[in-house]
């Protein structure tokens, strides 16, 4: 297992910042606390600083099925999304500042859980650390959308010889710009890895 990120355990100080995110997630079913909430988080935490799957946890976290568990009720819940809003409006001696590359590959890894939602938000806040692989491999939807505003303006323009001479001038490159808006349907492996 490689450390790619440097872990040490939450501090107080850390911990006190990231205790009403994590506590305003519903994570336990049918509202059962968890044993130990700071512990639970530095077994996440500490799986997001490196490239391993969640079977290879430690033991003194306890059993990895239940962490990854936590981890994905957590992301359902909206933890990554509330985290990359806090990066960006806290300043940067706030302690979540210094968790801030795990929280991105927590975002990265959640982006796997919750679809392009988290992808959008992390570019709209220009996070783009917080992106599954490199800006320009990753899907836009908000460049989509204006693409496909564009092409129904042209196409619906009154002038029917309008949208015929727009799509031989511009048609290829307009596909070529959507494709790339669309992103790459599969990340290499060797890519993903190679990302903080």
């Amino acid at each position: 297992m490689k450390q790619r990120v440097p872990f040490t355990a939450l501090s107080d100080r850390q911990w006190d910042a990231l205790r009403p995110y994590v506590l305003a997630q519903k994570a336990s079913p049918a509202g059962r606390k968890t044993a130990d909430l700071r512990e639970r988080m530095n077994a996440i935490l500490f799986l997001l600083s490196t490239d391993a799957p969640w079977r290879e946890l430690p033991e003194r976290y306890g059993s990895a099925g239940t962490v990854a568990r936590h981890f994905r009720r957590l992301t359902h819940g909206g933890l990554w999304e509330h985290l990359l809003e806090a990066l960006h409006d806290l300043g940067p001696r706030h302690p979540l500042q210094q968790l801030r590359r795990v929280i991105f590959r927590g975002a990265r890894r959640a982006a796997k859980l919750v679809g392009l939602g988290i992808i959008v938000l992390a570019r709209r806040l220009n996070l783009l650390e917080a992106l599954p692989g490199p800006p320009w491999l990753v899907a836009d939807p908000d460049l989509s959308k204006t693409l496909v505003g564009l092409f129904q303006r042209e196409f619906e323009h009154p002038d029917p010889g309008r949208f015929r001479r727009w799509w031989r001038e511009k048609g290829r490159a307009f596909i070529q710009v959507f494709a790339i808006a669309g992103g790459r349907p599969h990340m290499p492996r060797c890519v993903r890895l190679a990302m903080p």
